[in-house]
């Protein structure tokens, strides 16, 4: 049995870690968007009732697979699983743990940089005097990887290998590394929102102009808290706020695995799970909240929010609100919001890393160095195309596949593996041991049961996305014998690129089907690399598996 040779300096460098590691971009970004984007108020109760009925049993699921896994010393989802389990394909859904991490951590250190990049131009004053559609195009020049005009020569690249060395020397100082940043961290991206939402709050109609005489910041923060009971009806919005769940949280990708396998034996967790769980919640919902959707709001007006909200929205109009603010001001206010936005970033990606480096230290006695420039290298060779390549959708499709489809999976396997596999009984006594909290009984009964429906209604729905996301016209169209019509967003119809040949057949211009076509050959050329990833994280897990059993180090 490999011995531990790292743990967490102190329980409240553990705690911000976790939280830095659910912190992140997703919650000031995605969030307002997909509140937006999913009628406001309506999209609350939902999102709560995901988080408490799979956010936080999927919380304590993680927490205590991990500190199982690590009595074993395992650190790493595929022998974490192994330990677990009699089965021997377990070790294997384990590479999930590993692969999304690396898929994800790929493109996320490119958004990554972009935080960096917009920290160097708020503090230069590039944004000075640009309209808004200059400071839209200011973006869209910069994911132009060959164009020189925003001041360096193939800045996106520069700023993304600058971060992803970054990333990879603070990995290289092990845990102790990761907890003095998540201790800087968390404290500065907690007191820069405040700073922004309490000017967002404050901003009431002093925002209106000529050519939104009506805005109002609060009209922003009105359509965020104005519940819509009959949105419990509404699949669509189930979908979209479990799915915020997963970027929220970070669960279903093996980094939280990989944390709480570093504790000790008997060390809570129940509290600290909660504690991160909750931390992550109030940065969400009431920091994530306050930013973006009401200054936009108090500048633009609650219309032209709906009808522009984006993940974009934060670098391609937030510049240009903050110069309304006066020049001192707007320096001050992009340090704020793109330093936040840096800190949320660099906290999460470093989490991503632990996974890969854990299973080299474990497997195959790398050193701490050795494990993480290793890491870095591998990250750089597969995101290197979604930088290059990200006007051709490179990008998206990373996000997409392992993003999103493989969060739900892992999540989905992990839950039934450690509630029906593992068993409850067991599960429920490892996640109470040591606990400093007393767990509600009932949540024995949601993890067991609600929790596994609950994901598996996300990952159905995500295959069988109705056209239009119309639910309830399909399943009558379903049971009137009309058949199920699948939407282009259904996984189905997104392997067979379905929505871009519909495109490429409804136009006879030669230069726009040469574009559809680049786009579809790019999203196999992402499809590809992916797939190898994964094929080559499963064959370093079957190597580690025959140099254990020559070892003798083999579970049965």
């Amino acid at each position: 049995m490999t011995q531990k040779a790292e743990s967490w300096g102190t329980r409240m460098g553990l705690i911000l870690a976790m939280a830095g590691n659910a912190v992140g971009l997703g919650n000031f970004l995605r969030f307002p968007v997909q509140a937006v984007q999913n009628g406001g108020g309506a999209f609350i109760i939902p999102y709560l009732i995901s988080f408490l009925l799979m956010g936080i049993p999927l919380l304590f699921i993680e927490w205590s697979t991990g500190r199982y896994g690590g009595k074993f010393g395992n650190h790493s989802t595929p022998y974490i699983f192994d330990s677990m389990t009699k089965g021997r394909a377990w070790k294997y859904i384990g590479v999930f743990g590993i692969f999304t991490n690396i898929a994800v951590a790929s493109y996320y250190c490119y958004i990554e940089s972009w935080t960096m990049s917009y920290v160097y131009h708020s503090l230069i004053g590039t944004f000075e005097g640009m309209s808004q559609s200059q400071v839209a195009g200011f973006f869209n020049t910069y994911v132009d990887v060959a164009s020189s005009s925003t001041g360096i020569p193939y800045e996106s690249v520069v700023f993304y290998i600058v971060v992803l060395v970054l990333n990879t020397f603070i990995l290289s100082k092990g845990l102790g590394g990761i907890e003095k940043v998540a201790k800087i961290g968390m404290p500065l991206l907690i007191l820069f929102g405040i700073v922004l939402a309490i000017r967002g709050l404050t901003l009431g109609t002093s925002g209106a102009s000529d050519l939104f005489p009506s805005a109002n910041a609060w009209d922003g923060l009105n359509f965020l808290w104005t519940p819509q009971f009959d949105s419990l009806s509404n699949p669509k919005v189930w979908l979209a706020a479990a799915g915020q769940i997963f970027f929220t949280l970070s669960v279903g990708m093996g980094t939280i695995h990989c944390y709480a396998a570093y504790i000790k034996p008997k060390d809570d967790i129940a509290l600290n799970a909660a504690s991160a769980g909750f931390m992550n919640e109030f940065v969400e919902v009431v920091l994530g909240g306050a930013i973006v959707i009401p200054i936009a709001a108090g500048y633009l007006g609650l219309d032209w929010v709906l009808e522009n909200a984006g993940f974009g929205m934060a670098f391609q109009t937030m510049p240009y609100l903050f110069q309304q603010w006066g020049t001192i001001l707007a320096v001050f206010a992009g340090l704020f919001w793109f330093g936040l936005l840096f800190f949320a970033g660099i906290t999460s990606s470093l989490a991503m890393g632990t996974p890969w480096v854990s299973f080299m230290k474990d497997e195959f006695g790398w050193s701490n160095n050795k494990s993480a420039w290793s890491f870095g290298l591998i990250t750089l060779i597969v995101g290197l195309p979604t930088v290059i390549f990200y006007q051709q959708g490179v990008f998206d499709e990373y996000d997409y596949w392992g993003g999103t489809v493989g969060l739900v999976t892992f999540a989905l396997f992990e839950t039934i593996m450690f509630s029906w596999i593992f068993g409850i009984d067991k599960g429920w006594r490892e996640i109470n041991l040591g606990a400093d909290i007393k767990i509600p009984t009932i949540y024995k009964f949601i993890i067991k049961y609600i929790t596994p429906l609950m994901l598996l209604f996300v990952f159905l729905g995500s295959i069988f996305t109705p056209q239009g996301n119309d639910w309830t016209g399909n399943f009558s169209s379903l049971f009137s014998g009309n058949g199920w019509n699948l939407d282009n967003a259904s996984i189905i119809k997104q392997i067979t690129h379905a929505g871009i040949k519909e495109k490429i057949a409804m136009t006879t211009d030669i230069n726009l089907i040469a574009e559809l076509e680049d786009k579809i050959f790019y999203a196999n050329l992402a499809r590809i690399i992916l797939i190898s990833l994964f094929a080559y994280i499963g064959f370093m897990v079957y190597f580690a598996f025959l140099k254990r059993s020559k070892e003798g180090r083999v579970t049965i």
